[in-house]
């Protein structure tokens, strides 16, 4: 996938996105961070609003963040160890033996891996790692969960693009050729309100995709068959999504 035919999903609603998207845990980063013999620069590739570059920039001194979104890098989180660079993956500008570290949140999925993978390898010190990462559908409660499924196997099922096939099979089908590790099991968790909860909701893709399509936003209805559910809207529920993890380390 080269600039030219970098599929935008999201350059839309990058400041809804920002703001409304779960954060990764802390501990994922110290123990990426635990698989890297030094400790100097990370690449985070795809890095939407900078999430996880934002994690990495407490262990690494440097983080080079990208994003072939000019409007994603416009409303990433800034800090003094991260700098954004608007590139996709297959051409990140890397010198050789550069990076420490390499993690993909949420993207590995959109990217033309075989060309990716080779820059990753060409980018990557001697003993450095990778770590891509995805999460599905959240848990909140029985009841609640069950009309989630429905609402992302019905109404939106038709407008998610065919990559999300790779998320819903927990990147098991991912092809990764590095020297796999065993990561340990991580979720993120947070407490939102009914509100907060269908701002997230927003943020998918193929909610985007339907309201382009008919003119109409398919999370209004679903919030009001929630309500009956959730109760008190100003209620915050707990909120959990399983990550599902591929680490590896160079294979040169």
């Amino acid at each position: 996938m080269t600039a030219s035919t970098f599929k935008d999903h999201f350059s839309g609603h990058a400041a809804a996105y920002a703001d409304a998207r779960p954060r990764y845990p802390a501990a994922l980063f110290a123990w990426l961070s635990t698989l890297t013999p030094q400790h100097h620069t990370a690449w985070d590739c795809g890095t939407g609003n900078g999430q996880a570059a934002l994690g990495l920039a407490e262990h690494y001194r440097q983080v080079i963040a990208t994003d072939p979104s000019k409007e994603q890098i416009g409303n990433a989180f800034q800090h003094q160890r991260i700098s954004y660079r608007v590139a996709p993956a297959e051409a990140p500008g890397l010198a050789s033996h550069s990076v420490d570290l390499v993690t993909v949140a949420q993207a590995v999925h959109w990217f033309d891996r075989p060309a990716f993978y080779q820059q990753v390898q060409a980018a990557l010190r001697p003993g450095g790692a990778i770590g891509v990462w995805c999460y599905g559908l959240c848990s909140i409660a029985p009841a609640i969960d069950e009309r989630l499924r429905a609402f992302y196997a019905g109404e939106t099922e038709p407008y998610w693009p065919p990559e999300r096939a790779l998320i819903d099979q927990a990147y098991r089908t991912l092809a990764f050729p590095f020297r796999e590790v065993k990561a340990p099991a991580f979720t993120m968790a947070l407490e939102w309100s009914l509100p907060q909860f269908l701002a997230y909701l927003h943020t998918w893709s193929a909610v985007q995709k339907f309201i382009r399509q008919h003119g109409r936003d398919p999370v209004v209805s679903f919030g009001r068959e929630l309500e009956k559910i959730w109760g008190d809207p100003r209620t915050a529920r707990p909120v959990h999504w399983p990550l599902h993890m591929r680490v590896g380390h160079t294979t040169i």
